[in-house]
């Protein structure tokens, strides 16, 4: 159970967090489903009522004022004591109840969690994990504001009030088709990607940053067949030899094990190794079942170091 679903957070601080995390009340309407007009009417009932305005536009994005500000450090406040409450009340019911909600990269809903999930009900059925795909920096902030137990995303800051439980760097390389004249390689460098046509991660991925940045640096001849957001476009465009996609392993566990595609590294200093990490709240404010789940992750994200073959689901059977 979470404090949303009982219905304990009242529509209109649901609505004015929303706000303040994403800037804008169209993506505040689009993620809860709903047209842009009743989340502006909500807003203005409420700032009507306490008789001063909560945001202001700064180039084009609201930004808290000094009464947003409060009114938000109260409501995450008041947020924490009830998931808290919530956490406690499962743990009544040991692990035979309850729910636990992650936030998840789109590349680790592809395959790592999955598995991970496989092993998590095979012990604990009658629990609920309520999972959300966002970008890296929205998943850190929905476990530090309360809305997720756990995390696991790619290169951010991790928020002060949040726990990085495990962490492991992974090479970026090329996802290539099995016989080609890459997939012969051991490793490449920028240099061997010269004249190919290349498929990237766009700027909303924290992958797409450092790979734009990298190649701009190297100077080289690159043809940039496209940009997209989707992990799953992307590896559906290398399987059938559309362009070369960068990426790293995860989220391509399943097209690797049945050998549909080879994972070639990129061994350049102009392109740093990935950061998967695993959050979750404080100890104090998860539930056994929320424990329970982040062993299993941390045992999952950390098996991500063994040569390739040897992880996708080996180990976890040790999870409590």
């Amino acid at each position: 159970m979470d404090a949303y679903r009982l219905g304990l957070v009242a529509t209109r601080i649901h609505y004015f967090q929303l706000v303040a995390r994403l800037g804008s009340i169209r993506q505040a309407a689009l993620s809860l489903n709903v047209a842009p007009s009743s989340v502006s009417r909500i807003l203005r009932q409420l700032e009507d009522e306490l008789g001063t305005p909560l945001f202001e536009r700064v180039r084009q994005r609201l930004k808290l004022t000094s009464a947003g500000e409060l009114l938000l450090y109260h409501a995450r406040a008041s947020l924490s004591e009830l998931a808290r409450a919530c956490a406690e009340i499962n743990d009544l019911h040991g692990l035979h109840r309850g729910t636990v909600s992650i936030a998840v990269v789109e590349s680790v809903a592809r395959g790592l969690l999955p598995a991970a999930l496989a092993a998590f009900w095979a012990r604990h059925p009658a629990i609920t994990v309520d999972i959300k795909v966002m970008a890296s920096q929205e998943a850190a902030n929905a476990v530090a504001e309360g809305e997720c137990d756990l995390a696991v995303l790619f290169d951010v800051r991790v928020p002060r009030t949040v726990r990085r439980i495990a962490s492991v760097s992974l090479p970026i390389g090329v996802l290539a088709l099995p016989g080609s004249d890459l997939a012969a390689r051991t490793e490449l460098k920028l240099f061997d990607l010269a004249n190919r046509r290349v498929i990237l991660s766009d700027q909303s991925l924290t992958l797409g940053a450092s790979v734009e940045d990298a190649l701009n640096r190297s100077l080289l001849d690159l043809s940039r067949r496209s940009r997209t957001n989707s992990i799953g476009l992307m590896v559906e465009l290398a399987l059938r030899d559309l362009g070369l996609v960068l990426q790293t392993r995860v989220g391509v566990e399943q097209e690797l094990a049945q050998g549909l595609l080879v994972f070639v590294p990129l061994t350049d200093t102009r392109l740093p190794n990935r950061k998967l990490m695993l959050l979750s709240r404080s100890t104090k404010e998860m539930s056994d079942a929320a424990s329970a789940l982040g062993r299993l992750l941390e045992q999952s994200v950390e098996q991500l170091t063994q040569p390739s073959g040897q992880t996708g689901g080996q180990g976890l059977g040790k999870a409590p």
